[in-house]
């Protein structure tokens, strides 16, 4: 159980890096490089290696958080019980007493209702 804990865990941080990163990204090409520097020739980094850092961050973390989801499962503590479906096991014996019937109802004169329908 403590696998999957710290699968969740980075499960997690990653996601929220994945979030940070994309958020940051300006869909017309501006971007975080549109912020600093004011435009002209003094810019951080430039625009253009801004726009690969972070498009190559997005999907390195995209495909981080997949492998990380996918690993996860094999550290899922998965028990000794079997939890399969018990209406598989043919050998399985459920069975239940079937309820009693309701009794008729019966009219003033102590006969039930069918026995007025003669």
């Amino acid at each position: 159980m403590m696998n999957f804990t710290i699968f969740l865990a980075l499960i997690v941080v990653v996601a929220f890096l994945l979030i940070v990163v994309i958020m940051v990204q300006n869909p017309k090409g501006g971007g975080l490089s549109s912020t600093f520097g004011g435009g002209g020739s003094q810019q951080l980094g430039g625009v253009k290696k801004t726009t690969d850092f972070l498009d190559k961050s997005t999907w390195y973390l995209a495909t981080f958080l997949l492998v990380l989801i996918l690993a996860s499962n094999v550290a899922i503590n998965k028990g000794g019980d079997s939890a399969d479906s018990k209406a598989l096991d043919p050998d399985a014996t459920t069975t239940q007493p079937l309820p009693d019937a309701a009794p008729l109802p019966t009219a003033n004169d102590g006969t039930t209702a069918n026995d007025t329908a003669q």
